[in-house]
C-alpha cells in the first residue's frame, strides 16, 4: 500500500469514529475543583453540531494542511473570511519540497458553496497565484516566478461547530517556457491537500 494510500485510509478511519461518538449519548459533564466550563454547551457536547445548515457569513478560518504538488509533498497554510454564506475568499502560501527544485506557492482564491444541514458541506473554488521555484544547489540559477491558475473543489467534514476536516483536490496550470521553444507553455498539475479549518465568528 503506498504512502498516499496509509494516509487516506487513517483520515477515513478518523472521520468513522468521530461520526460513532458524535451519534452516541453524551456523558455528563465533569466538573474539575468545582469549576464550571468556559463554554458549557461544548464541554456537555463536544461532536455534536447546531441544527440548521452551517453559519459561513462572517466567519474566519484558519487552515494548516499537506498533501500533494503533482508527485511532491506540499505544506500550505490557509486564510480564509467569508462576507456572506455562499461566498469566502481565501489566501493561501504552500511549499513544495521537490527532488531538484523547491517551490513557493502563494494564491488568492473565491470559495463558493451552498451551506447544508449536518457535518459535510461540498464547495467549488478558483483562483490565480504566483509560484516561485528555487532551483537545487546543483544548479547555478536563479529563482524564476512563473503564473498559475486554479480551479477544484473539496469538502468539510465538521467535527463540531468550529472544527471541520478539510480536504480538497485543484488542477493547478502553470505558465512557463520550455527551452528551443518559443510562446508560453503551460504545465499541468494535480494539487490534493487534506487538513484541518478552525473556524471562528467575526462580528460585523
Amino acid at each position: 500500500m503506498s504512502r498516499r494510500a496509509r494516509v487516506i485510509a487513517a483520515l477515513t478511519s478518523i472521520v468513522i469514529s468521530i461520526a460513532a461518538i458524535a451519534s452516541a449519548d453524551d456523558a455528563p459533564v465533569t466538573r474539575v475543583n468545582g469549576l464550571e466550563p468556559l463554554v458549557p454547551d461544548l464541554a456537555s457536547h463536544p461532536y455534536r453540531l447546531d441544527p440548521g445548515p452551517r453559519p459561513y457569513e462572517h466567519r474566519f478560518s484558519v487552515s494548516p494542511s499537506f498533501g500533494w504538488l503533482g508527485s511532491d509533498p506540499l505544506f500550505s497554510f490557509r486564510l480564509s473570511y467569508n462576507p456572506n454564506p455562499w461566498l469566502g475568499y481565501e489566501a493561501s502560501v504552500g511549499h513544495d519540497h521537490g527532488q531538484s527544485v523547491d517551490a513557493l506557492l502563494h494564491t488568492l482564491s473565491a470559495v463558493v458553496r451552498r451551506p447544508m444541514p449536518g457535518r459535510f458541506q461540498p464547495y467549488a473554488t478558483g483562483g490565480y497565484g504566483m509560484m516561485l521555484v528555487f532551483p537545487g544547489r546543483s544548479l547555478n540559477a536563479d529563482a524564476v516566478t512563473k503564473n498559475v491558475l486554479l480551479g477544484g473543489g473539496g469538502l468539510e467534514f465538521y467535527i463540531r461547530n468550529d472544527l471541520a476536516i478539510r480536504a480538497d483536490v485543484r488542477q493547478a496550470a502553470v505558465f512557463g517556457r520550455q527551452r528551443d521553444r518559443e510562446g508560453v507553455v503551460v504545465y499541468q498539475y494535480t494539487q490534493e491537500t487534506i487538513g484541518l479549518a478552525f473556524y471562528r465568528t467575526l462580528q460585523p
